[in-house]
């Protein structure tokens, strides 16, 4: 009787929904972000799941509020995710 799933090769898609530790290869959901201010263009490094607001150096505007769970960046902001080394 063939198995319905290949679990040697599990779609991204599938493997992403899993929890982070019952992965094929194991790795967390976190990530440091690049977040570019809206009032004075400024960037600043920002990790995902952060648990204080943050605020901009500059202008001292808050680019993220704390949830949950990820942090969720104010209106007008613009990150980009890090490349992990």
């Amino acid at each position: 009787m063939p198995l319905a799933r290949d679990l040697l090769h599990p779609s991204p898609i599938e493997e992403k929904r899993k929890h982070k530790l019952k992965r094929l290869v194991q790795k967390p959901n976190s990530y440091f972000m690049d977040v570019k201010c809206p009032g004075c263009y400024a960037i600043k490094t920002i990790f995902s799941h952060a648990q204080k607001p943050v605020e901009c150096d500059g202008c001292r505007t808050i680019l993220c509020t704390p949830t949950g769970g990820k942090a969720r960046l104010t209106e007008g902001c613009s990150f980009r995710r890090k490349v992990q080394c």
